[in-house]
């Protein structure tokens, strides 16, 4: 795409994915790219999978939940958010897969799943991308705007399909799918040992847990491992776009710089660069002289912009040909939709 423009883009369901580090005005980027798809009479969503309530804020809600829900406004389109509950989305994912209700049932009630459905590791970021896929398959959206993690986390976040995949291939994890009597029939003695070992370590309950787990999950993992690489697929096709959100302050520009790099490396292009928080600049004319703090603040600014220019010089041709868009610093924080639509018009 050589251009980005939400209201060019085609009719057919599109995702646009925010990336960017932490505390560079990323998800009022998400929200208002999703404002402009509605404005230009899209059925548009916003989703973040950050549990800070900023994206709340900025639409001007006290809360999201993990349904869409509809934010009114000036629009011809329509506008909806949501903020990602993890195990939620995993409770869901494994009521889609179950071929019973009792094997899920067994499933959501295993204390290994509580655990694990909650806090582990990559986790959420693949959740992320189950959601991202309702979304936009099954959610009647042809618009999805996606608020990822700060950029390192957000990594996570493009590769969750893939590394799900690996896993369900482990040899591991086909053992453990196996019947308690023909999976002790079937691995060594070595093994065996190894399990007694950790059943002493950790209690033999937390042992029985994984295993029951693993059983009740049998037949379940050639729907995740299919959806993994549906959403592995979304995530690379045309209707994909990857916008890349930085401010000019030169730790921001390294990250971004670090997170274009990691798309290069998954064969993924940036399809708009936008800078937050840009000193204004003033022109070429020399500063008037004789008005004491004017023009030393004058002067200042002048050097804060140019300061701008080269942090960012290299990053823009890093990008090229992705368009670089400028949004300057704003008088207040944007905390509704008022503010939103300054954003808007920059954008």
């Amino acid at each position: 795409m050589s251009a980005f423009r939400v209201a060019d883009l085609a009719r057919e369901a599109a995702i646009v994915v925010c990336c960017g580090s932490g505390g560079v005005g990323k998800t009022t980027t998400a929200a208002a790219l999703a404002v402009e798809g509605a404005r230009a009479g899209r059925r548009a969503c916003v989703v973040t999978i950050d549990p800070a309530k900023r994206l709340a804020d900025a639409l001007g809600l006290e809360s999201l939940t993990n349904v869409p829900g509809r934010v009114v406004g000036p629009w011809d389109g329509e506008l909806w958010a949501l903020m990602l509950d993890t195990k939620s989305t995993f409770d869901d994912l494994v009521t889609r897969h179950a071929d019973t209700p009792e094997q899920a049932a067994a499933i959501l009630d295993n204390r290994l799943y509580r655990n694990m459905s909650g806090a582990l590791s990559g986790t959420q970021e693949y959740m992320a991308m189950e959601k991202l896929y309702e979304l936009s398959a099954e959610g009647g959206f042809d618009l999805v705007v996606v608020d990822t993690p700060p950029s390192r986390n957000a990594l996570d976040f493009l590769e969750a399909p893939r590394r799900l995949t690996r896993f369900l291939e482990n040899r591991v994890f086909r053992l453990l799918m196996t019947p308690t009597k023909a999976y002790f029939r079937a691995v060594g003695l070595a093994t065996q040992t190894f399990l007694r070992t950790v059943s002493k370590t950790v209690g033999a309950d937390v042992v029985a847990d994984a295993v029951t787990f693993f059983q009740s999950f049998e037949g379940m993992e050639q729907g995740f491992r299919e959806r993994a690489a549906a959403v592995d697929e979304l995530l690379r096709a045309p209707s994909t776009s990857f916008v890349l959100v930085t401010s000019p302050r030169p730790d921001s520009v390294q990250e971004a710089r670090f997170f274009a790099t990691k798309l290069a490396d998954a064969s993924i292009t940036v399809d708009g660069l936008i800078v937050n928080r840009v000193h204004p600049t003033f022109g070429d004319a020399p500063a008037p002289q004789g008005l004491g703090d004017l023009t030393r603040n004058l002067t200042e600014l002048r050097a804060l912009s140019s300061a701008d220019d080269r942090h960012l010089r290299g990053l823009a041709t890093l990008v090229a040909p992705a368009p670089v868009t400028r949004v300057p610093f704003l008088d207040e924080e944007v905390h509704d939709l008022a503010g939103l639509e300054r954003i808007r018009a920059y954008l």
